[in-house]
């Protein structure tokens, strides 16, 4: 007979209380840890990395800070002209939400380089508009990290405005593969989208409601 088989089974009673008082012990250090956070402030965020996700995670946090009735900005890079459901479901709150669809589509749609550029110059020139105007709580930058790969945009000049010129209670979520490294460093919050599985690979088109 193992040792195992010699331990008495325990009660419903027994693993009920042995199980609050486990979660007491965690709600305790939790407390605890949660007691030393008292910082509040603007966050840097960005979402980058193969995987898909990163607009959504940003529309995502755009959704719960509009439940929270904080006014927020959108500027789109690159989605262009394709009609999006976060743009339609956005539209129903035109009194706390701005948007900018400033892209032309990727830039192997455009096949011009300068064209590129400006399109990037004037989405940059509305964020920093939105990021210090004074009017919003949370400005998403989706698909900035597309041009800034691209070398649209001076990485220097986007990491200086942000560290410099971006107000102390002002969140900026910024969006895209490849974020650079300068980008990252200055972040409050990096997420890298890790991509284990994608139907496009299957030959699954892009559906609506999914990608768009």
């Amino acid at each position: 007979m193992t040792a195992d088989s010699e331990k008495p089974e325990l009660s419903d009673e027994e693993l009920n209380a042995r199980h609050a008082e486990k979660m007491r012990k965690k709600k305790a250090a939790r407390d605890k840890i949660m007691a030393t956070k008292t910082i509040e402030k603007g966050l840097l965020i960005v979402h980058t990395g193969k995987g898909k996700g990163k607009s959504t995670a940003g529309f995502g946090m755009v959704f719960r800070s509009l439940g929270h009735g904080h006014k927020v900005g959108v500027v789109q890079f690159v989605k262009g002209r394709i009609e999006t459901g976060e743009r339609k479901a956005l539209e129903r709150f035109s009194d706390l939400v701005t948007i900018k669809r400033m892209g032309e589509g990727f830039t192997w749609e455009t096949q011009d380089r300068q064209r590129d550029i400006d399109a990037a110059r004037q989405a940059w020139d509305a964020a920093k508009q939105m990021i210090t105007s004074g009017e919003y709580r949370l400005i998403l930058c989706d698909e900035l990290n597309i041009v800034l790969r691209y070398d649209y945009l001076d990485i220097a000049e986007v990491v200086d405005f942000l560290k410099n010129e971006k107000p102390e209670d002002v969140h900026v979520i910024i969006t895209g593969r490849n974020a650079k490294d300068e980008l990252i460093e200055i972040a409050d919050l990096a997420t890298d989208m890790t991509q284990i599985k994608h139907p496009f690979r299957s030959g699954v088109k892009p559906q609506e409601g999914i990608e768009f």
